[in-house]
């Protein structure tokens, strides 16, 4: 049975601690990364946007549509400043384009 804390701690913080606890938060991040991508990238690149992996550092993002792969290819720095910056945090680290 788990150890009850006495202590009047905020829901946030609460959270906080179980996230930390249970090791959740690479999987927490890579939902984040997933809806990140979606929202920063609009329904254009979305509607040609298979799959989007993050692992070890590295996003992995399947398009369906080589010249938009071209395209994209060509900011991806940008790409992943503008991802991190909206994360709050540096979470990926490499772009790679599929």
């Amino acid at each position: 049975m788990a150890k009850r804390n006495n202590e009047h701690i905020s829901i946030a913080d609460a959270l906080k601690e179980f996230v930390e606890t249970n090791k959740l938060e690479y999987g927490l991040d890579v939902v984040k990364v997933q809806d990140t991508w979606r929202e920063m990238m609009g329904n254009g690149v979305n509607n040609y946007t298979t799959d989007i992996q993050l692992k070890n550092n590295t996003l992995y993002v399947q398009l369906s549509s080589s010249v938009l792969r071209e395209e994209l290819s060509y900011g991806k720095e940008k790409i992943i400043s503008m991802l991190n910056e909206s994360l709050g945090k540096d979470v990926i680290t490499k772009l790679v384009l599929r």
